[in-house]
């Protein structure tokens, strides 16, 4: 199978053109995508994956890649090697639908050139949109949402005997499914860090988040699946795992908790860095903080959704807590863990802000000083509660004005954070060889910044001390690094 990713935060839509992480642009979807390890050899229909949205999109290609594979699937060497499509897709802002659109005609076209070929739309947005994808795409074969992945095989195997006279749809949200004891596949991954799937669904309801609707209600994963898919990683040879939830620290399986499960995962041998992503300001017990304190396979970085520094938006977003609320946070993990990094989400121009209200937000910024985060401007999407009941009542030119002062100002600190790093010692992770040079690797410190590092005798899943001796606002270098270009 051919995985072509495109990632962005929990929830979150993927690769907006005025979105910043790390203090650069992500990447777009239409860049190389990355090699899957699947399996290549064989016979058996040969899979293409396009992967949009936020980090569990990805975890469900590695599910549904690992599902296809077991049912005598192959990877496809490119696109026109491909029986079979799959787009799994993002819903949550209105950019990542249009971009899926276009990108399902064009595929659409290729379907009509190349005879036989099965086109599956699949996740969030073929749960949320499935009319209006058959109205825009009236040639896609299969429409899957998220709770439906065990069935795809058959679906898509119904489509290649031509049993179906139409779209084959199933949709159907299953508060029940977790996906225990599937095996993941890797659609892209780079055999160092891959995403664990803990808990599935949404119960908050922010008022702007259609997540609830297209995903369903919460729902943990049990503890011994995810324990074993931690060892099997390990015995495959990964180093790091990224735990994901849309809210992951609301976790929670009969008596177990996240702190409970934390703990755990860090026992699990050849683990050796532990994420998750992404937890919510209100779920956040002292226990966790505990736990991120004193385990050190848990990494000192979190990926902390802020959304807006005025508490007045935070209440119409129905956040749940309130500005200070989020600072007092900020206050008791600095304290318990003096260097850990943070990032987050900020979504700009949400119903009713004010001049003031975006002044609020740059000054909680300016007091933070997030190393990283994703910035977004409000859509209106169909389904939540912004959506039927508040007004989106501010001018489109005020909201890409407000998100550019957003964006240099975290430009600004991205940079600063960044040349605060020059001169001390990293413990690095590498991951993968270099886009610019094979005499360069680049891996991650355990703050989640980015380095690039010479190669000498390294390889991706090696840990290394480096000293870094320059930075940009997105990325640090260390010593040798330059010279090995």
């Amino acid at each position: 199978m051919t995985i072509m990713v495109s990632t962005a935060p929990m929830g979150h839509e993927d690769a907006p053109e005025q979105l910043v992480q790390l203090g650069k642009r992500s990447p777009s979807s239409e860049e190389a995508p990355p090699s899957a390890t699947l399996n290549e050899a064989g016979d058996g229909p040969r899979v293409y994956f396009e992967t949009y949205g936020c980090q569990m999109n990805v975890a469900d290609s590695n599910m549904l890649s690992g599902l296809l594979s077991d049912d005598g699937y192959r990877k496809a060497k490119s696109l026109d090697d491909a029986d079979v499509i799959i787009v799994n897709t993002c819903a949550v802002r209105e950019k990542a639908e249009e971009r899926v659109y276009r990108r399902a005609n064009e595929l659409v076209a290729h379907k009509k050139r190349k005879k036989g070929v099965v086109l599956a739309i699949t996740g969030c947005m073929a749960e949320h949109l499935k009319e209006k994808i058959l109205e825009r795409a009236p040639l896609v074969d299969v429409i899957a949402g998220p709770d439906a992945y065990r069935r795809v095989p058959a679906l898509i195997a119904k489509a290649q005997g031509g049993e179906a006279e139409e779209a084959l749809i199933d949709t159907k949200l299953d508060k029940r499914e977790t996906y225990e004891g599937v095996e993941p596949g890797d659609a892209g991954g780079d055999g160092v860090s891959t995403f664990l799937t803990i808990q599935r669904g949404c119960d908050k309801f922010c008022t702007f988040c259609v997540v609830p609707y297209t995903r369903g209600r919460e729902r943990g994963v049990p503890p011994r699946e995810i324990l074993r898919q931690a060892r099997d990683f390990a015995a495959k040879g990964y180093k790091e795992v990224v735990l994901l939830g849309q809210t992951v620290n609301s976790y929670v399986y009969e008596g177990s908790t996240f702190a409970n499960l934390l703990h755990a995962v860090a026992g699990v041998e050849g683990i050796e860095r532990i994420r998750f992503t992404s937890p919510y300001p209100v779920s956040f017990t002292a226990d966790v903080i505990e736990a991120i304190a004193t385990e050190p396979k848990i990494c000192n970085f979190l990926h902390l959704p802020v959304q807006s520094g005025s508490t007045a938006v935070l209440n119409r977003m129905k956040r749940g807590y309130t500005a200070e609320d989020f600072l007092t946070l900020v206050r008791e993990l600095r304290k318990a863990v003096p260097n850990i990094a943070l990032s987050t989400d900020i979504l700009s121009g949400f119903c009713g802000e004010t001049e003031e209200d975006h002044q609020m937000t740059l000054e909680l910024m300016r007091e933070v000083r997030f190393d990283s985060a994703f910035m977004f401007s409000y859509s209106e999407r169909e389904l939540t509660v912004a959506a039927k009941k508040i007004p989106d009542d501010i001018p489109p030119d005020v909201k890409k004005r407000r998100l550019r002062e957003i964006i240099a100002l975290q430009e600004q600190i991205s940079r600063e954070v960044h040349a605060a790093q020059v001169g001390k010692t990293e413990n690095v992770l590498i991951h993968s060889r270099s886009k610019r040079s094979d005499k360069q690797l680049v891996g991650r410190t355990d703050g989640f910044k980015s380095v690039i590092l010479p190669r000498g005798d390294y390889a991706p899943g090696d840990f290394a001390e480096v000293k870094i001796v320059e930075s940009t606002m997105a990325t640090l270098f260390a010593e040798g690094a330059r010279d090995a270009l």
